[in-house]
């Protein structure tokens, strides 16, 4: 098997990742600590077309170079903007229409693969700070919670890894429903 090179992978550039049609998939970050962490989400963002990232509370904002190394780029592509407060954010969302879940471990959460998205709908997901979390008023807002199921002694994701994971999903799961 050969690696395909860099320059046959039919990248998109700028305007055209813009024209593109878009995943109607939305991220939250709230009050995300980690730079290294928002670079990651964005490229992730990139890289599935998603609608767009919301940076809210203390989570830094582009550009920063912290954040440019790791997203090699992906602040100029994926739309973005930062909110104050991720309540005010997620009622506004909800009140456009958009289902808002958390991803937490809560009771009641559902499991990632049990998990139905409708067609013809937008999603938003609240991904927490490192040590907190989704706040509790955050989660009890959103329309649901969604879980990653874990075995091991950790019980916990980076938050980067945990929006990759999710990302594929919806992504794969949304595709499905030719959203």
């Amino acid at each position: 098997m050969q690696k395909t090179p860099n320059d046959a992978l039919e990248r998109l550039d700028v305007a055209a990742f813009k024209a593109a049609p878009k995943t109607p998939l939305i991220l939250i970050l709230d009050h995300i600590r980690s730079l290294n962490n928002i670079g990651s989400v964005f490229r992730t963002a990139d890289a599935f077309l998603v609608e767009k990232i919301y940076l809210c509370g203390i989570t830094a904002q582009p550009p920063h170079k912290d954040i440019h190394k790791t997203a090699l780029g992906a602040t100029d592509t994926v739309a973005w903007e930062h909110r104050a407060s991720t309540l005010e954010l997620v009622r506004e969302l909800q009140e456009a229409g958009t289902q808002v879940w958390s991803v937490e471990q809560a009771q009641g959460a559902t499991y990632l693969d049990q998990v139905k998205l409708q067609p013809h709908t937008t999603y938003a997901l609240v991904f927490g700070n490192e040590v907190m979390g989704v706040s509790q008023e955050v989660v009890s807002a959103c329309d649901g919670v969604v879980e990653i199921p874990q075995f091991g002694s950790k019980h916990s994701l980076n938050i980067s890894v945990s929006a990759g994971i999710l990302v594929w999903d919806f992504w794969k799961k949304l595709s499905a429903l030719g959203a």
